[in-house]
């Protein structure tokens, strides 16, 4: 699934790039989808820098809030069907 295809998401502050210094920056906020499956296994669907939605561990990230008004220009470049 790509990013343009996303429907509700949560946000992410990645804590640690895990090894993927491409895909993951540290201290920057990514949208995740929703994925129950990755979940129970501790993994979590994140859209990187590649503007793709990829499986990553959970590990890396610590969730977050972040108000509805911040998203547009945290995300601006990330296309959404609501």
């Amino acid at each position: 699934m790509m990013a343009n295809q996303q429907a509700e998401s949560s946000y992410v502050l990645c804590i640690n790039d895990g090894g993927y210094p491409v895909s993951l920056e540290v201290r920057k906020v990514y949208a995740t989808l929703p994925d129950e499956r990755a979940a129970e296994d501790d993994y979590i669907r994140v859209i990187d820098e590649t503007e793709e939605d990829y499986l990553y561990p959970a590990k890396l990230f610590v969730p977050i809030q972040i108000p509805p008004e911040a998203t547009t220009v945290l995300f601006n470049n990330v296309t959404r069907h609501e």
